[in-house]
């Protein structure tokens, strides 16, 4: 997509399917002869105007708004055209055909080669043209597919460059600190300790510092972004599919005293306090070899343990109107065994409403069908899910943000190393300050790899 950025690239983009408005948008340099051909006339800078869209022959096409925004005042950097037209789809392509149409029979002189834009080529055109950056980029599509509105809101402040701003001040501190180094290097005949006389050590504490309180907000950034994968396990019969219908809202699960109702995987995402949690129950556990388990369940079973494997946390219910059967309490404690040892693992004791009994372990006394414990149970998620902050304030992030200020503390912990050794090695702790900076510069788009924001841009859809 990058080596053919120059070309004139055209899409519809709003949504698939019927609506009372659709927009077909137009992006490239040289436009306003093909704003002549659909419009019939030159428009104004950044105003509306209503008139006919017309195909080869004359004829409406259709008639709504045409905004012209010529470069460099527009969304991409480049000359953009917005045909905002009656919502139909057929209504759409065929506005899309005419502006190909047009471009691909005007005289080469006056009319650009047009093409189809892949997903996110918009976008990327902003990027390229300086018009965002990286992180402001992947905000956008995080606001389109937000799924909380702690999410939206946190999307829509990485749009305005709130995390952009943080990089930033990060790496201004770090290419002072850089400069320090390497004004050393080059004069270490003079009297003058640079390092000392300047503080380089605070500097860099005081850097490190800053880094960690930015990189909690962007874990808490991350996961308002991805949210966390629980998944509800347990004996057939603990209550699994009612707690799922709890805490869901909605009756998506079949809940009934068969043991084995549940034969493959219902997954529901919900959100507490605006962070999502995608919740997987899942076939109830116990040993396939029985002579009451069929085919289907065993095959129940196997995706349940899958699930499992790949969850962030597991919520093990046990039944308290069973807990005191012998047979029941040690097929619970052969399961628990069996949970991946480095997942957290919140001990549910269900069926409160029906047994007085305390809970016999740790864990949580709650009752799916009466909504005994739900709350405590809530906030024990969230605990787990690392939630520490209220929205206000807290930018969107991506796991790949994450990995880059985990990158940029790991040199900045060896610089660290080195700057306080008897003997510091000026040349090592030069790169690693340089190495954290092109980690820190990753996130705004400022040094990366093309094949890297091929991968990004791929996962826009079409028109934006």
């Amino acid at each position: 997509m990058l080596s053919r950025h120059d070309d004139p690239i055209a899409a519809i983009a709003t949504a698939p399917g019927r609506g009372a408005v659709g927009i077909v948008r137009v992006s490239g340099k040289g436009l306003a002869p093909l704003v002549e051909a659909i419009c019939g006339r030159a428009l104004k800078a950044r105003e509306a105007t209503y008139l006919p869209f017309r195909d080869a022959h004359g004829e409406a096409i259709d008639q709504g708004l045409a905004l012209f925004f010529p470069s460099p005042h527009s969304y991409t950097g480049e000359d953009v055209l917005e045909l905002q037209a009656h919502g139909g789809p057929v209504v759409l392509q065929l506005l899309l055909a005419r502006c190909l149409q047009a471009a691909a029979e005007g005289a080469p002189a006056r009319l650009p080669h047009l093409r189809l834009a892949e997903p996110g080529e918009f976008t990327q055109r902003a990027f390229l043209n300086h018009k965002i950056d990286l992180a402001q980029a992947e905000a956008i599509a995080d606001l389109i597919d937000a799924s909380t509105e702690a999410a939206a809101r946190s999307a829509g402040r990485s749009l305005s460059g709130a995390f952009s701003k943080e990089i930033h001040s990060l790496r201004d501190a770090l290419i002072h600190l850089r400069m320090l180094v390497e004004a050393t290097l080059d004069f270490p005949e003079e009297d003058i300790d640079f390092l000392q006389q300047a503080d380089a050590r605070g500097q860099l504490t005081r850097l490190q510092t800053q880094l960690a309180a930015v990189l909690a907000r962007a874990h808490q950034g991350a996961l308002l972004r991805e949210g966390i994968k629980v998944v509800i396990a347990g004996q057939p019969n603990a209550g699994k599919s009612s707690l799922l219908n709890a805490l869901a809202g909605a009756e998506l699960a079949i809940v009934t005293p068969i043991a084995g109702t549940t034969r493959d995987v219902v997954s529901q995402t919900i959100q507490i306090d605006g962070v999502p949690l995608h919740v997987v129950d899942t076939a109830g556990l116990r040993d396939t070899s029985l002579p009451e388990v069929d085919v289907v369940e065993k095959i129940g079973i196997e995706r349940a343990w899958g699930q499992i494997e790949a969850a962030d946390a597991v919520l093990f219910l046990h039944d308290l109107t069973r807990h005191d059967q012998p047979a029941y309490a040690s097929a619970d404690a052969a399961l628990a065994q069996r949970l991946p040892g480095h997942l957290p693992v919140i001990h549910l004791w269900n069926k409160a409403d029906a047994a007085q009994t305390a809970a016999p372990g740790e864990g949580l006394r709650i009752s799916a069908k009466a909504g005994t414990g739900l709350a405590e149970l809530r906030a024990e998620l969230l605990r787990i899910a690392g939630w520490q902050s209220a929205p206000e304030g807290v930018f969107i992030a991506r796991e790949r943000h994450l990995r880059a200020l985990r990158e940029v503390d790991d040199h900045l912990q060896q610089a660290n190393t080195q700057i306080d050794a008897r003997v510091p090695a000026l040349d090592l702790l030069a790169e690693e300050l340089r190495l954290a900076q092109n980690a820190l510069n990753t996130i705004t788009g400022e040094f990366g790899a093309d094949d890297l924001l091929g991968v990004i841009f791929s996962q826009f859809c079409i028109g934006k």
